[in-house]
């Protein structure tokens, strides 16, 4: 039999805490569409989203493709029904300076950071907001309470603002803000890799159960902003 649970589009869904976040729904029967740019990664996810009891579409594109998003996102809800959740969760990481940075990759972290984010809720809002209903879930970061992170400030930004227009029609709105994970993106970044070898970063896992907590809330009550980071992590 098919999986009778929530219907989700997680961005990002195929690696790090957005593939963590896809296994958690599927323990709820949940059909999931994962975007990707990882069509090998998404096989991976798709058969582990399986064997925990959900059903996983995986679609291999650019969220930055924003018609293509939103005509993927429309078919999948033809087939599987109404979208109950989005998981905005594609990102890459910065930690350079104003000095000395690159304008060429600036410009990539905030096409990635905040318009895929900006065009991910654009993609089911609408539908949502026709229904009555739905939960929006951006990964933002605990350094985006501070102009620390400039790209992940500004999803702080947009979830606040977000909320203004989802509530007046139902649905709801959770920022996610976690500290130090150990992610593929974390990893890579080199001046990020060495702090998680110095402490006990949060696990993909961890932050998953935060986002699945949130959505599990009773319809009336929205968890606003939710801060999430390592026990003895003392800085942003």
């Amino acid at each position: 039999m098919a999986p009778q649970g929530p219907v989700g589009v997680i961005t990002g869904g195929t690696s790090g805490i957005g593939a963590a976040t896809a296994l958690e729904f599927a323990s709820l029967g949940a059909r999931l569409l994962l975007i990707t740019i990882d069509a090998e990664e998404g096989r991976r996810v798709q058969e582990e989203v399986g064997a925990c009891g959900g059903q996983a579409a995986v679609v291999e594109l650019d969220v930055a493709d924003h018609r293509r998003l939103e005509a993927a996102v429309q078919a999948f809800a033809e087939r599987h029904g109404p979208v109950d959740f989005l998981v905005a969760n594609a990102g890459i990481a910065e930690q350079s300076s104003f000095a000395t940075g690159d304008p060429e990759r600036w410009r990539r972290v905030i096409e990635t950071n905040v318009l895929r984010t900006l065009y991910s809720i654009r993609a089911v809002f609408p539908l949502m907001r026709e229904r009555g209903e739905g939960h929006i879930l951006l990964t933002a970061s605990i350094s985006g309470r501070e102009p620390y992170i400039a790209s992940k400030w500004a999803v702080v930004g947009i979830g606040h603002s977000l909320r203004l227009e989802a509530a007046e029609v139902g649905v709801r709105v959770t920022l996610i803000e976690p500290g130090m994970v150990d992610t593929p993106l974390t990893r890579n970044s080199p001046l990020v890799a060495p702090l998680l070898e110095q402490s006990t970063p949060l696990s993909p896992e961890d932050v998953a159960r935060a986002i699945l907590y949130a959505y599990g809330q009773p319809p009336g009550v929205t968890v606003g902003e939710l801060a999430i980071r390592p026990l003895r992590q003392r800085r942003l």
